[in-house]
């Protein structure tokens, strides 16, 4: 059973952001087509936005905080089974139960968060949409590769250094 709520854990973040990669890959797709005539502000818009991303969401935002952490849940998870955490596995590795305060805070504001900022990118036209998306989809595989390392790491080294953060 553990290593099937593991599993789930893992393929469950795994579908989560991939898919979020997919979908927006789609959108900046579209802009980088040809339809559209791009511009040198374009350009510079999307190599900036990029960079942006690419530190503040992959590296700050994935590296250093999410990805850690749901990698160690995702070993807390193997270890410590319950039925509930094997049924909700990938909401358990996220934190959005049985963590502490702060990490359900988190959790929760993050998801209000991205829900909001999708609602808003959605007012965007194309290409400036695709534009962003950009580094929103170079932001997110940064980030999918960075929990993939620490899920090596979590599950290789005795002592990995990481908390799960639980209550």
């Amino acid at each position: 059973m553990n290593w099937i709520a593991t599993l789930w854990g893992i393929l469950g973040v795994t579908a989560l952001i991939g898919t979020a990669i997919h979908r927006l890959y789609l959108k900046a797709e579209v802009a980088l087509s040809g339809d559209y005539a791009l511009t040198t502000t374009h350009w510079v818009v999307m190599i900036a936005f990029s960079l942006f991303m690419l530190v503040a969401e992959g590296y700050r935002g994935f590296q250093k905080k999410f990805s850690p952490r749901t990698a160690a849940r995702t070993h807390f998870l193997y270890n410590n089974t319950t039925p509930k955490r094997l049924i909700l596995a990938p909401f358990f590795c996220m934190g959005y139960f049985d963590a502490n305060k702060k990490t359900r805070i988190i959790s929760i504001s993050l998801t209000l968060g991205i829900i909001l900022l999708i609602l808003l990118m959605r007012l965007i036209p194309q290409p400036w949409r695709g534009v962003l998306d950009v580094g929103v989809v170079l932001g997110l595989s940064y980030g999918l590769i960075s929990y993939f390392c620490f899920l090596i790491k979590v599950f290789t080294k005795k002592d990995h250094g990481h908390s799960p953060e639980m209550p």
